[in-house]
């Protein structure tokens, strides 16, 4: 019967701290967001990443395509006008996998200016008991983080 309740009392503890991961969004003060119409995804990683993180990269990419921005290959930007150029964000990701918490980040960047516009976050944690299910986590909250920011 006692391990009943220990086991019962360490989920509701892991409940209440896996609450504690704090997803947000930051905006530069100023940022008229819906003058933005493209985004385009710098990576210089997807052909040396190993084969079964492709599948992460699939969802940043899915996640940063919540914005309702138009994506554009980062080989194309050059091809499109000036005024194109000027409604165009530049995307990055950061990932900090630790036992405590997944976090995911997709920075948003002026093209012409270099200027950091949005920063994004999605956290997540099982604490520690399952690294996919946190990086799955952390990848859907930056989406809903993005969504919500872009409101699109």
């Amino acid at each position: 019967m006692m391990k009943k309740y220990i086991f019962l009392f360490s989920m509701f503890l892991s409940m209440v701290l896996a609450s504690c991961t704090v997803s947000k969004s930051v905006i530069s003060q100023g940022t008229d967001l819906a003058k933005y119409k493209y985004v385009t995804v710098i990576d210089n990683d997807t052909y040396r990443m190993p084969p079964e993180l492709v599948q992460y990269q699939i969802q940043l990419y899915d996640a940063v395509g919540q914005s309702g921005l138009t994506m554009v290959s980062q080989y194309r930007m050059g091809d499109l006008t000036q005024e194109e150029q000027s409604a165009l964000l530049i995307a990055k990701f950061g990932v900090s996998a630790r036992q405590e918490e997944t976090v995911v980040t997709v920075n948003f960047i002026d093209f012409n200016t270099d200027r950091p516009l949005v920063s994004c976050q999605g956290a997540y944690t099982t604490l520690g008991f399952s690294a996919n299910a946190d990086i799955k986590g952390a990848l859907r909250r930056v989406g809903e983080q993005i969504s919500k920011t872009f409101n699109r």
